[in-house]
């Protein structure tokens, strides 16, 4: 009876381990980040976006700590039985080394298959779309900030790649985020320069129109 019951427990150990895969089977490569909601919400917009542009976007999110100058493209051929053409390979790499002196981390890559099918996004809108949530600094974790720079990098590479055809999804997510981002920045900046007023301009033109005073 015991060990029925210690077989029981470990299938479905197994079991709930291997619902993720078995989800992420198809537009997934590697899940070490996402959550089960991001994968199934990737999924959905892959799935539209091969129905409606034959063109097929994988992920790969990888907590791998690549070291300084990783060969990304050399890296994605180890999946290139999984991958069928035309397509494009979005790599989140958040632990990789950017510069070792730096100690800055982090890494995006966008590997399509063809030149045709590169010229149909914007690689610099896909990029910024994930690396410019995962900078800001709020209270959010790093776990929820890598779950949503990666779907809205993904929602914005879809989009694009459909609006290139004259197709506009239903099923990706507005970047409203972008927005945001750009009006934390500038909340920031402002706060920084009202802060540099107050302690530093401040008192030292005081001083100036004192000194002209006398």
């Amino acid at each position: 009876m015991n060990k029925a019951k210690v077989r029981a427990s470990v299938l479905a150990v197994l079991a709930l381990w291997m619902l993720p895969l078995l989800l992420n089977a198809t537009q997934l490569l590697r899940n070490d980040l996402l959550k089960l909601e991001a994968v199934q919400l990737i999924d959905k917009m892959g799935e539209e976006l091969q129905e409606k542009t034959g063109v097929n976007a994988y992920v790969i999110a990888t907590n791998e700590h690549f070291p300084e100058r990783f060969n990304l493209v050399e890296h994605s051929k180890q999946y290139e039985a999984k991958l069928s053409k035309p397509y494009v390979l979005f790599i989140f790499a958040p632990y990789a080394t950017i510069t070792k002196k730096a100690k800055a981390r982090g890494r995006v890559g966008i590997i399509p298959s063809s030149d045709s099918v590169k010229a149909l996004y914007n690689y610099d809108d896909v990029r910024d779309a994930g690396i410019n949530i995962v900078a800001i600094k709020d209270s959010n974790t790093d776990e929820d900030k890598f779950n949503i720079g990666v779907l809205q990098a993904y929602s914005v590479l879809a989009d694009n790649i459909a609006a290139s055809k004259g197709i506009k999804l239903e099923k990706t997510i507005p970047d409203e985020m972008g927005t945001m981002v750009t009006i934390l920045r500038i909340l920031v900046y402002a706060g920084t320069a009202i802060l540099l007023w107050i302690f530093v301009l401040r008192s030292l033109w005081i001083r100036m129109r004192d000194g002209k005073q006398e």
